[in-house]
């Protein structure tokens, strides 16, 4: 019986994946905001032209959500004070998991950075409410 290994392109593009996360992560640490979220926006690149390439467009190589990443993604753009790229990617994370309670948090701090208190109002509620973030 011969040996099979699965999908090898797809095992070997989730560690591709993986390496971009893992670098954006220390960039991250490091405080190279603008680094990480590059690394952050190749991976993400990356992963929309493998989802061209198959017949599944929402394909997850990494097999498991990205929303840690897009998190990642919104606060590197926040402390990079790219505040519209923070607020969409955001958006981004609560549309995936609207419980993320950090994902509120972040919004709202993003809306009030932004000079839009009256809209952070609503996020930062329920960042209190979901996590006990407090406002």
């Amino acid at each position: 019986m011969p040996w099979h290994f699965g999908n090898v392109r797809a095992d070997m593009e989730a560690v591709y994946g993986y390496e971009h996360y893992q670098r954006a992560q220390d960039y991250f640490a490091d405080e190279a905001y603008l680094d990480a979220a590059r690394e952050l926006e190749e991976l993400f690149t990356d992963l929309a032209e493998l989802s061209e390439d198959d017949d599944t467009s929402t394909r997850d190589v990494a097999g498991h959500g990205l929303s840690e990443a897009r998190l990642l993604l919104a606060r590197a753009y926040y402390h990079s004070a790219q505040l519209g790229r923070a607020e969409r990617a955001a958006r981004d994370v609560i549309a995936e998991d609207p419980q993320d309670a950090y994902a509120h948090l972040l919004l709202g701090r993003t809306l009030t950075r932004a000079g839009r208190a009256d809209e952070a109002r609503g996020p930062l509620r329920l960042a209190e409410l979901l996590g006990g973030y407090e406002s």
